[in-house]
């Protein structure tokens, strides 16, 4: 959701129709933000599918991905929390995709938040999810 580090800064959760941007925080620490307001840590919910635009050339090149992907927003055991699930199945932390990565939630993800509660599926939420090692 938010990682642990962040807590020292202002948050809010993410919402529809904003892009938001990968930034290293005073504390070290990576997370999203809005551009133009670089000290508000954005909040996204696990299992949120997003789209991140502007991925790493080599970080593309390592996790066999393009520089637009579908992903989904996870939490990750160890030391940070917040990480990435690429539609090939490879997971990465958050930190590995560096600052100026551009996020959005997807249209999957508005979708589902319009319906009624009823009718939405439970967020499937993994527990554990294998990580690709830090460089």
């Amino acid at each position: 959701m938010c990682d642990y580090s962040l807590e020292l800064y202002a948050t809010r959760p993410a919402q529809e129709n904003e892009i938001y941007v990968t930034t290293r925080f005073p504390s070290g620490s990576i997370g999203f933000a809005a551009p133009g307001d670089c000290t508000t840590a954005v909040c996204v919910s696990y299992g949120t599918k997003m789209t991140l635009e502007n991925l790493p050339t080599e970080l593309q090149q390592e996790l066999g991905v393009g520089p637009m992907e579908g992903v989904t927003f996870a939490r990750v055991d160890g030391l940070h929390h917040d990480g990435v699930r690429f539609s090939n199945g490879r997971t990465v932390l958050l930190h590995r995709l560096g600052v100026g990565v551009l996020g959005s939630l997807t249209s999957d993800h508005i979708a589902v938040t319009e319906k009624k509660p009823s009718e939405a599926a439970p967020a499937k939420v993994e527990t554990r999810i294998p990580v690709e090692p830090a460089e």
